[in-house]
């Protein structure tokens, strides 16, 4: 999505909680906020909602995935897990020797134990 198509959408959803404001408190938000409806400034806030609208008008009728790949800025289909360094080592074959030496190391332990406690 390009950047002039968020900043339509970012005010689109301004008019419309504005719009959600006066619908249910009788409350004008962007006119409280810039001195009354007949404020310039309040009418220019005005004109570039409505203007943000006609942006938006584009997203709504663009097909669904042209607006999924505007939004993937990466191509996920060809990812690389190798390492910056080269490839990863394998781990498995000295997990296997440090279970054996450690299982090794319980049984002497507890065969020197039980030694001890006969004496």
């Amino acid at each position: 999505m390009r950047a002039i198509q968020r900043i339509a959408l970012a005010l689109v959803i301004i008019g419309a909680i504005n719009w959600g404001l006066i619908g249910i408190f009788k409350f004008d938000l962007v006119a409280s906020i810039f001195g009354g409806q007949e404020a310039f400034l309040s009418r220019v806030i005005y004109v570039l909602v409505g203007l943000s609208g006609l942006v938006c008008l584009g997203i709504l009728f663009k097909p669904m995935e042209e607006v999924v790949e505007d939004t993937n800025h990466r191509n996920f289909n060809n990812l690389n897990y190798d390492t910056e360094f080269g490839e990863e080592t394998d781990f498995s074959k000295e997990q296997v020797s440090v279970e054996k030496k450690f299982v090794e190391n319980n049984i002497k332990g507890k065969s020197k134990g039980s030694s001890k406690k006969k004496k």
